[in-house]
């Protein structure tokens, strides 16, 4: 099988579609979360819960448990426990990134400043590690505790490079696996290990998702350069006004002329916001957005590919569909760059 051609070849699936009920409960699960927090806190929690997230993590879970053997409770907390660590790391960004839209609606920090939000992301990660320290299975509270320590510490790293013109492209790629792709690799992998599948099989499905993520963050990184804020439902431009280099910004960087690097070291040491109109000038701009989602359309090849062993079931071809719908997200980034 040629896993570039799988996507265009299986039959048509709509990924989520396929376990909207399960996604159903997990939401109601999520949401009755908030209930389990003293009523002073209760509305904030809920309220984030309500504002944050597309259910991928969660999804991914339920869709590995399904081609592996089969959906179990294991699988639904296990989405629900990676979704509240997703959901705590999103109230921290927002926080670092000044950002005011999540999802179209007000981010915690605009709602009610920084100082509560900080403390509202801290217990939702306390809350989450909580529920996982309930698997018999030690293994798997683990490994969901290291995957949320890695979002931690990509965030703190890739806030630490922030204005470093010196950052390396395999620098980044490690901050966004860490910090995008740990989550997605959990559900992956630990769907299957709840599974007991064979340890390639493991590897192979924790492999899909970390390219998964890393794809996807990447698409992301593109959208805040060239997307359009009413559509993404979220406030964009921020990476770029924070100093964040992503992917297509370092190839863009290595494009620069001596005077357009000088001028940004300049600002840089002078602590000043990052000039987007000095990137934009550069020439190369519409060629670093294509390398990037290049980039990350060959990361979804190698992806497919990871599924090979799985059995010809719904769950797997949800599983590519996913790679394929976003392909064709990335798409439209090089559409509009």
């Amino acid at each position: 099988m040629n896993p570039s051609t799988t996507a265009a070849t299986s039959p048509p699936v709509f990924p989520f579609e396929l376990v909207r009920t399960e996604l159903e409960t997990i939401e109601a699960a999520i949401q009755a979360q908030a209930r389990s927090f003293e009523p002073g806190i209760e509305g904030y929690v809920s309220y984030v819960c309500k504002s944050s997230g597309k259910r991928i993590r969660p999804a991914l879970a339920l869709l590995t448990g399904g081609a592996t053997g089969g959906v179990t409770d294991d699988h639904r907390k296990l989405g629900v426990i990676l979704e509240l660590v997703h959901i705590a790391s999103l109230v921290h960004d927002d926080i670092m990134d000044g950002a005011d839209l999540r999802r179209s609606l007000p981010t915690a920090a605009a709602k009610w400043g920084n100082s509560l939000s900080v403390l509202l992301g801290d217990v939702l990660f306390a809350h989450a590690l909580e529920l996982a320290s309930e698997y018999d299975n030690n293994a798997i509270s683990r490994a969901i505790a290291r995957a949320s320590r890695d979002v931690c510490a990509g965030e703190i790293l890739h806030t630490q490079r922030r204005y470093d013109l010196n950052l390396s492209v395999p620098d980044y790629l490690k901050i966004i696996e860490m910090k995008t792709a740990a989550l997605f690799a959990a559900a992956t992998h630990l769907a299957a290990v709840l599974n007991d599948c064979p340890p390639a099989m493991q590897d192979a499905l924790r492999n899909y998702g970390l390219r998964l993520g890393t794809a996807y963050q990447i698409y992301d990184d593109c959208l805040d350069l060239v997307g359009d804020e009413a559509s993404a439902g979220k406030t964009l431009r921020t990476d770029l006004a924070k100093g964040k280099l992503t992917l297509p910004v370092l190839y863009l960087l290595e494009k620069a002329t001596d005077h357009q690097k000088t001028k940004l070291n300049r600002m840089l040491l002078n602590g000043e916001p990052m000039d987007t109109s000095i990137l934009a000038g550069i020439a190369d701009y519409e060629g670093a957005v294509e390398r990037a989602v290049t980039f990350a359309k060959n990361m979804l090849n190698d992806a497919r590919g990871d599924l090979i062993g799985l059995g010809d079931t719904p769950q797997r071809f949800a599983l590519i569909e996913i790679t394929a719908y976003l392909d064709k997200l990335l798409d439209k980034c090089r559409a509009v760059a």
